[in-house]
């Protein structure tokens, strides 16, 4: 039984078309005192249910949209509950850096575990230690063979003029998986960021003089720190640059800051439904429903994820 909350049901009609199965009938709405409602019409009992809903912005709201949910399918005597969330919300809190801070993305694990799911199938968490955050199975994807698969059809692949370029060095990982699957070099900026959504451009490890560079991240928020990339890497004699993530929350001066750089286009994967004013000409969304379809179909049937981290052969679309 696919079942899609409010967060991104676009993405949840195309897995469901992917899968073959229709969404299960659902209505969640908010009281007029801001309270949420969510009622399951068709009958849950004895299925394995995969609830998909990203926890992206309203997050309070599509969080406790999604507890509700579980609540009533628990109570519906469903046999599994196996929440696909595409994006993690609150993972950027996942240690103290300072004194009296709470570890938010932990809260949110163990709401998740109280409420009663079996499993949760996400994508690209922003630090991957939140896995051990749950006593659950989470099985933790990413859109780089997306993203790879959708370069390759640009032809930006196993040239000397093409650089893979991480904009730091927690990215540095992510980066070499691109760069492995592209057949490219790498390249990594070392920043400074004296606060929080503010980043400064300290030093480029790698050449970039007359290639083609290719920036990965894992999210994309305010665009301070890809931007100031784009743009240094332009200085520094990049021909052309591209800027790829998996989540696009862009928020606040996002868009005009991708608008005004050096950024000739900016790939997002669809984890995140981007709204009218999240649009933009530089912008192009490609969708994740092949890999999650996927990976849903194959945790139903029991078979191993590995190989969706192995081969970037999925469709774009």
């Amino acid at each position: 039984m696919l079942l899609s909350l409010n967060s991104n049901l676009e993405l949840a009609k195309q897995i469901a078309v992917q899968i073959g199965l229709p969404l299960a009938r659902v209505t969640a709405k908010t009281f007029s005192d801001g309270e949420t409602s969510v009622n399951i019409i068709d009958s849950a009992r004895g299925k394995d249910v995969y609830v998909i809903q990203s926890t992206s912005a309203p997050v309070n709201e599509n969080i406790m949209e999604l507890l509700i949910a579980v609540d009533a399918l628990k109570r519906a005597s469903a046999n599994s509950i196996n929440v696909v969330m595409p994006y993690y919300g609150y993972a950027r809190q996942d240690r103290k850096a300072r004194a009296r801070e709470p570890i938010t993305s932990k809260l949110f694990a163990n709401m998740l575990q109280v409420s009663g799911i079996d499993r949760l199938l996400t994508v690209d968490l922003h630090a991957a230690q939140i896995q051990g955050f749950f006593d659950i199975p989470v099985d933790h994807l990413t859109g780089a063979p997306l993203l790879a698969s959708y370069f390759e059809r640009q032809g930006l692949t196993g040239k000397e003029e093409v650089v893979v370029v991480s904009p730091d060095h927690g990215g540095v990982t992510r980066a070499r998986r691109l760069s492995n699957m592209l057949g490219t070099k790498l390249a990594i900026i070392d920043k400074r960021r004296p606060k929080a959504n503010v980043a400064e451009i300290m030093n480029i490890i790698g050449n970039v003089a007359g290639k083609k560079a290719i920036l990965i991240d894992d999210m994309i928020d305010t665009a301070g720190t890809i931007t100031l990339a784009a743009n240094a890497l332009s200085s520094l004699g990049a021909t052309e640059v591209y800027a790829c993530c998996t989540h696009g929350v862009l928020s606040g001066p996002a868009i005009e800051r991708i608008e005004n750089s050096a950024i000739k286009e900016l790939i997002v994967l669809d984890t995140i439904q981007l709204s009218d004013a999240q649009r933009s000409p530089k912008i192009k969304q490609i969708s994740i429903a092949s890999l999650l379809a996927e990976a849903i179909i194959r945790t139903h049937e029991e078979r191993p994820l590995s190989p969706l981290f192995e081969t970037h052969t999925l469709n774009v679309c």
